[in-house]
């Protein structure tokens, strides 16, 4: 597949190989604001539906990944701008349930509305000079776009209350030590490892991952004889896919299997 683009505003979006990047330009530091939210909302969902994009990366540019929510837009404290700035829990949920992997890298500073992009991506990559925290308490507010519900799933209630209390703003050896991030890597190598590991994840089988994500995220939230029966709904889907007739028939031939997402 030829690599598509897309230029908006504040993003710019590629598709190569498979592999779709949605890097936030908005300089200087990233931050969102309704217009930024509406082109996510434009771009993500055609990225989302296509087959052919087997891994999803954001990332910002400079210093920063997304620094959070406009300040000049949030000092209106009225409700009409917070109905106007909700919608980014919708990027979010897009990026959650996506059918395919999504990976965040943190190239620069993941903070606030930020840090809760990155809580909806499957994997984070944290660039190692890069800091991620919720510093909303110092503006007398809370993470309320996601962070609030996501962080205590990741990492426990009172772990996760303490750090949106305090406002710490993690480094990337934090931040890994805690399980906020995946991996970090140096910056020098960032670049590339993100290529790397946006490769290995676009040549993993994306149907068996978007059932896994959806069992998972369903799963949580019910009984357990229910979650068991949500899973093997997803198991009778999966053995219908091409990829498991592939993988297992790789397994039995004793070679590597080629993946097709289907």
């Amino acid at each position: 597949m030829p690599e598509q683009s897309r230029l908006t505003a504040f993003l710019r979006s590629t598709v190569s190989e498979g592999i779709a990047t949605i890097t936030i330009d908005r300089p200087p530091a990233n931050a969102f604001d309704p217009t930024v939210i509406r082109e996510f909302l434009s771009v993500l969902p055609p990225l989302v539906d296509d087959p052919d994009v087997r891994c999803i990366v954001v990332r910002g540019t400079g210093r920063f990944f997304v620094a959070g929510a406009d300040i000049a837009v949030m000092r209106d404290l009225t409700e009409a701008t917070q109905r106007a700035m909700r919608p980014w829990v919708e990027v979010q949920r897009l990026l959650e349930t996506a059918p395919k992997p999504v990976l965040a890298a943190l190239n620069g500073h993941a903070l606030g509305g930020g840090a809760e992009l990155a809580l909806a991506c499957d994997m984070r990559v944290m660039a190692e000079s890069a800091t991620i925290g919720f510093p909303e308490i110092s503006l007398g507010l809370f993470p309320g776009a996601g962070g609030s519900q996501r962080l205590p799933r990741l990492l426990g209630a009172h772990r996760a209350k303490l750090l949106m209390i305090e406002g710490t703003r993690l480094t990337a050896a934090d931040a890994l030590r805690i399980g906020l991030v995946d991996r970090v890597v140096a910056d020098a190598e960032f670049d590339e490892h993100i290529r790397s590991t946006a490769r290995t994840l676009a040549d993993q089988p994306t149907r068996t991952i978007g059932l896994l994500k959806r069992v998972v995220q369903e799963g949580a939230a019910l009984p357990l004889d229910q979650a068991l029966d949500l899973e093997f709904a997803a198991v009778l889907e999966l053995i219908a896919t091409a990829d498991a007739a592939e993988g297992l028939q790789a397994f039995l031939d004793k070679r590597a299997p080629t993946f097709t997402g289907r």
